[in-house]
């Protein structure tokens, strides 16, 4: 069905997109099941260093396990969504995903449990989510259309993170009250998907917007590297995505050792400094809700500069108090940053495409985290935890003032200050031909990929 166009009230509205009732159940179902899901990322890197003497090269190991799956089977992810009836794939992994939990936190509440279990279980619940990724991201324009659909992605991001400020403080709590014991975390996960699964048989299959399914064929992979090296602007995207993720999103390893390391507090206080940054991840997924339109090249630039700067500031306070209050901006700009990237991906391909190009993208977001997560931790524990902020913020601000400085070649960048009112703008001008610099222009403010030679076409 063809999604109608949202009217000026809805526009204003940062919620317009839970008007639409599928999209409500799932994003419902979605908070749940995500709550229990930083639940058991909390109990599982507390468990990882319980079980291994406080190594953060052992928190790295398991991070990558369950993220380095992403480089093998995300453009498997994404062909399931381009191929399938998305909403039956997601209640399949999901239910997966589901018993894998309750393994984990039977074989704890039994005291079964070795490292080496948790690294089996960490690789199998990153094979599912691999698979399941694209198809989650893709399956919301099926929901809301493309008119709603940023809206809707950074609503998306807001329920992520609600779960995030939710899910490590009662994970903490829970634990501590446990006695250090983390199967009640994972048991409670196992249940949350149940509620996503609900919600997914409960939609009313007769309002998605479901694109015309790909036949199978070879050279699908071919086809997707051909379709974004055409785009450079998905490029940068991706570009961008594999230094944030790689060096930055790093925060479940420095944030765990940080709190061990540096300031020697227990489970509640670790679920607290996690809380913490995820109440500027909020803050960030809500400041995203007003966007509407493609965000702009220069912004994600912008965006990725300000998280890295933050990161290595964090990683200078030594003191435990002003650590957690420079983590809650630090949390905005990770999720500013992420949010921006995920829409400008999204709203620049063709729907025939969405599927695999998102799986390509999660491919550069998620699969640098077999090497960096376990670098960052090799780091932290050779150098001192706060270097784990520190060198990951550094890496990021480089490569995107890199990025930045090769998106401005043969271009006229003005910078204006006034005094009345006091302001400043950055301006940013194609030092080309005009046709030339049309063209520029078009991608610069996050015209999609093949508008403007569509249009060429049509005059």
């Amino acid at each position: 069905m063809t999604s109608t166009p949202p009217d000026r009230t809805e526009r204003a509205g940062m919620f317009r997109a839970l008007r639409v009732r599928n999209f409500r159940l799932y994003v419902s179902a979605n908070l749940v099941s995500q709550t229990g899901t930083w639940m058991q990322r909390i109990g599982q890197d507390w468990l990882v260093l319980q079980l291994s003497g406080d190594s953060g090269v052992a928190l790295g190991i398991t991070t990558a396990l369950q993220f380095g799956p992403t480089l093998f089977f995300s453009f498997y992810g994404g062909v399931l969504a381009d191929r399938y009836d998305k909403r039956r794939v997601l209640m399949l992994t999901q239910a997966v995903m589901g018993v894998l939990a309750l393994t984990l936190g039977l074989m704890v509440a039994a005291d079964a449990i070795a490292l080496w279990h948790v690294y089996l279980l960490a690789l199998g619940l990153g094979v599912v989510s691999s698979l399941d990724v694209p198809v989650r991201q893709s399956f919301v324009s099926e929901m809301v259309g493309s008119d709603l659909l940023a809206n809707a992605v950074s609503l998306n991001s807001t329920v992520f993170n609600s779960a995030r400020l939710v899910g490590p403080a009662v994970a903490g709590a829970l634990i501590a009250v446990s006695g250090g014991d983390t199967a009640p975390a994972f048991l409670v996960n196992a249940a949350t998907y149940a509620s996503t699964i609900a919600a997914l048989a409960a939609m009313r299959v007769g309002e998605l917007s479901r694109s015309t399914p790909v036949a199978r064929s070879r050279g699908q992979l071919r086809e997707t590297l051909v379709y974004t090296r055409q785009h450079p602007d998905l490029q940068l995207a991706m570009l961008l995505a594999f230094c944030v993720g790689t060096f930055g999103f790093n925060s479940q390893i420095t944030i765990a050792l940080m709190a061990r390391e540096v300031f020697d507090l227990g489970a509640g206080a670790f679920g607290l400094l996690s809380t913490a940054y995820a109440v500027g991840s909020l803050s960030g997924a809500l400041l995203s809700t007003r966007r509407s339109a493609r965000p702009l090249q220069r912004f994600l630039i912008v965006s990725a500069v300000a998280f890295g700067l933050l990161l290595v500031v964090s990683g200078l306070m030594g003191n435990y108090y002003a650590f957690t209050a420079v983590l809650i901006p630090t949390g905005a700009a990770a999720l500013v940053f992420s949010v921006a990237c995920n829409s400008f991906v999204q709203l620049g391909v063709d729907p025939h495409m969405r599927g695999r190009v998102l799986a390509l993208y999660f491919m550069c977001f998620m699969g640098g985290t077999p090497v960096g997560a376990p670098l960052i931790g090799w780091v932290s524990e050779r150098f001192g935890a706060p270097w784990g902020f520190i060198g990951g913020g550094l890496v990021v601000v480089v490569t995107a003032v890199a990025a930045g400085a090769v998106l401005s070649r043969g271009r006229r960048v003005r910078l204006e200050l006034h005094v009345r009112p006091p302001s400043m703008q950055l301006h940013v001008a194609a030092a080309t031909s005009p046709t030339r610099a049309a063209g520029l222009a078009a991608v610069t403010d996050g015209e999609r990929p093949g508008e403007q030679g569509a249009r060429d076409q049509e005059r």
